[in-house]
């Protein structure tokens, strides 16, 4: 399997830090003031904590001692107390007579008290935080109670999806993938999840097998060991999990199949790259939502415009403490096709686009025939510049431009003018 080890850290780099998902456990939060329970309210509605049974209730740990006095504690118990030191401890010790020695005791403190810390650590808590807190703070602390501290950090999702078929989603997925594995040094999986009609292969000029059909048919079956078998490679870092393009094999796809897949994928590479189809399905929806990144790629005309928005309010709705969707305007500038401007389709969405890529027949109609990538077959046109760009903001190595429009802006403004 491929080594992350060397480049984890510079990928990681990125917007926010990849936060792991929370197992299925139960989860008591004692809190001492509101704005607690509204962050663990935030924390417990978070994506990555959709497994997990959350409880919570005011009364800090006077209230939990109450309660546990009758009922077992659960798997993992939050705490908060406004106490000092020597009361807290105090407190604790009067918790500690009625919570079971397997759960996991989190205490949310108002001391930045490092001796406090060593001292709780030492009497058997599993974390001291410091508020007011964060709610991706809360998700990361309970998340670290359960990650093999050996382990390596988790590999980040990014998924491209289009908001209508044909407008380059899977294009940009692949150049974004051998971008970030070829120019920023990071191990990278692409995973085609077009069973049938997928592009991955053919855009890489690689003889695929059906690795990613076989990974969703049998998803408890995968280990470590049997993703290496199935990986099709192309090149040092950068490997595919597609499959062979054909149609004769019939896959009913589930949402638990892809999340088993991609948590695998994501321990062992610090880049996965998801080239979702444009089609609509529980998988797609879950998929979408648990992704770390998502790019949505349109084309600047009413039907992509109505798809993209209805894609980045369910997005942003169903992702709050997330990065909101990034989104690339394709193919802009088509000779005598009537378009909507860049800065109203902006602005009907709410979001700026991260990238705008002109339309460029020659370079993408040649890279799709050839099997090569834009920046193999035309490294100094416009779209090899904004896919570049693109990859080092996706990545963390570059910060869009104010406003977030992309590099392209004015040498746009001067093509669109000419025609």
């Amino acid at each position: 399997m491929m080594n992350q080890a060397a480049h984890t850290t510079e990928f990681a780099g990125s917007d926010r830090q990849v936060v792991a998902t929370v197992p299925r456990v139960n989860i008591h939060a004692f809190c001492d003031n509101q704005q607690t329970v509204q962050a663990m309210q935030a924390a417990a509605a978070d994506r990555r904590m959709s497994r997990a049974h959350v409880t919570i209730q005011l009364g800090g740990i006077a209230a939990a001692i109450q309660v546990y006095q009758a009922q077992p504690t659960p798997n993992v118990l939050i705490v908060e107390s406004h106490s000092q030191r020597d009361m807290l401890l105090a407190e604790l010790a009067q918790l500690a007579q009625v919570c079971a020695p397997n759960t996991k005791v989190i205490v949310i403190g108002h001391l930045n008290d490092v001796v406090l810390y060593r001292e709780l650590i030492r009497q058997g808590v599993s974390e001291y935080l410091v508020a007011p807190l964060h709610q991706l703070q809360l998700i990361e602390a309970v998340a670290a109670l359960y990650r093999d501290p050996k382990a390596e950090p988790l590999g980040k999702i990014t998924a491209f999806v289009g908001a209508k078929g044909g407008v380059g989603s899977s294009t940009l997925a692949h150049n974004f993938g051998s971008y970030v594995s070829r120019n920023l040094g990071v191990d990278t999986i692409i995973t085609d999840l077009d069973l049938a009609f997928g592009t991955a292969g053919l855009n890489f000029n690689q003889e695929t097998s059906q690795g990613i059909v076989d990974a969703l048919g049998q998803p408890d079956r995968v280990d470590q060991t049997l993703l290496d078998r199935l990986l099709t490679k192309c090149g040092d870092k950068l490997s595919l999990l597609a499959s062979s393009g054909t149609i004769d094999r019939e896959v009913n796809i589930e949402a638990h199949a892809v999340e088993t897949i991609l948590e695998i994928v994501r321990h062992n590479v610090p880049s996965i790259v998801v080239d979702v189809p444009n089609m609509w399905a529980p998988w797609i929806k879950y998929t979408l939502i648990q992704a770390d990144d998502v790019v949505i790629t349109a084309t600047p005309e009413l039907a992509s415009l109505r798809n993209a928005k209805n894609l980045i309010d369910l997005l942003k709705q169903a992702r709050p403490n997330d990065h909101a969707p990034r989104l690339v305007l394709n193919q802009v500038g088509v000779p005598k096709r009537p378009e909507i401007p860049v800065a109203e389709f902006a602005k009907a969405l709410g979001v700026e686009p991260v990238a705008v890529i002109p339309y460029d027949p020659q370079v993408f109609g040649t890279a799709a025939s050839n099997g090569q990538m834009i920046a193999d077959v035309g490294p100094k046109s416009k779209a090899a510049e904004a896919i570049a760009s693109l990859s080092r903001t996706l990545a963390g190595q570059e910060t869009p431009a104010k406003g977030g429009k992309s590099m392209l802006g004015g040498v746009l403004g001067k093509v669109l003018r000419k025609k």
